[in-house]
């Protein structure tokens, strides 16, 4: 049952969305989370990089972080928050209206937006249906997983030459695969050449698969480049919806000249230009990984606690000076 007013609304029950309830709940404010259930990490196994927590399955983390924000009287919803709307005024504290895709809506003091980005892969057949398993794109996510193997990258920008020179700790055997990528500089060919890291150039037309594994990349003029996983560099983007209701800035990341994502811009607190609303984890940090969301999440729960303390406190000086 939800309430019809809480001091947070937290819009995402990903890692960061659950740390900040967590941090909220403990410091006894009334918070309702609202999560759509299409976590990013979903199509992965595990979890990495999470310490005391390294490979476990991103739906038994989230599951976990659920059940302990609801041990300290967080109300979870699954649904999708379609629009929030400040208030024309807001004099009992509730500056927000959070209207839900079940058609209720509640009132919120403050909102905190953690509904992470979207992948947008490379248009090649075979990645969208491989992405999480053997089509990747971060090695210290990956790279344990896939080391000595036969690896590719699919280049499709500038910083795809970067990204074969990061997987190439993992194994010595890996090609820069250049596909529409922009051909790289001298220097750069002499480090993949430092490094032996083979380069071929070409339009890849497809994923090549046998018996449910990854075999190879196809080009278009028919040549294999054989590997057992494909690296990819996606271009990072907000889920804008909300974002967009709330009017919140957005600006874009670039990297050697290359737009590789939009993000949300904040303060260290997870302030954005829009009083109230906070955001935490990829939504404002593009690579930021599970266990640094959930990390975010804590540090901007503290913020809004902060900043609800400051309020209280200015309605109770109000009420004692009159």
């Amino acid at each position: 049952m939800m309430d019809n007013r809480y001091d947070v609304v937290v819009v995402g029950g990903g890692p960061a969305g659950l740390g900040a309830a967590l941090c909220l709940a403990r410091a006894r404010r009334a918070v309702l989370v609202v999560d759509a259930g299409a976590p990013r990490n979903d199509p992965a196994e595990h979890v990495h990089n999470y310490l005391g927590r390294d490979g476990d399955a991103p739906g038994a983390l989230l599951a976990d972080g659920r059940a302990e924000v609801c041990g300290y009287g967080v109300d979870v919803v699954d649904g999708t928050v379609v629009a929030a709307h400040a208030a024309e005024e807001a004099g009992d504290g509730d500056r927000f209206t959070v209207s839900l895709d079940d058609g209720r809506s509640v009132r919120a003091r403050r909102l905190l937006i953690t509904t992470g980005l979207v992948d947008e892969l490379p248009d090649v057949p075979g990645v969208a249906q491989r992405w999480g398993r053997d089509v990747l794109h971060c090695p210290y996510c990956h790279g344990w997983e896939w080391r000595d193997q036969p690896l590719a990258v699919l280049g499709t920008g500038p910083t795809a030459v970067q990204q074969a020179q990061l997987f190439r700790q993992w194994t010595d055997d890996i090609t820069f695969v250049q596909h529409r990528a922009p051909d790289p500089e001298e220097e750069e060919r002499d480090q993949l050449a430092a490094l032996g890291i083979g380069h071929t150039t070409g339009e890849v037309s497809s994923i090549e698969f046998a018996e449910d594994r990854i075999c190879g990349l196809r080009l278009v003029s028919g040549e294999l480049v054989p590997c057992r996983a494909v690296v990819v560099v996606p271009r990072f983007t907000v889920r804008s919806d909300l974002i967009d209701s709330l009017g919140l800035e957005t600006e874009d990341e670039e990297e050697k000249g290359h737009v590789v994502g939009t993000c949300v811009p904040s303060a260290p607190t997870g302030g954005t230009n829009v009083e109230g609303v906070y955001v935490a984890g990829n939504v404002t940090d593009l690579h930021a990984q599970v266990l640094a969301a959930a990390a975010a999440g804590l540090k901007t729960g503290t913020a809004i606690n902060t900043d609800l303390l400051d309020e209280d406190l200015g309605r109770a000086l109000a009420r004692h000076r009159a």
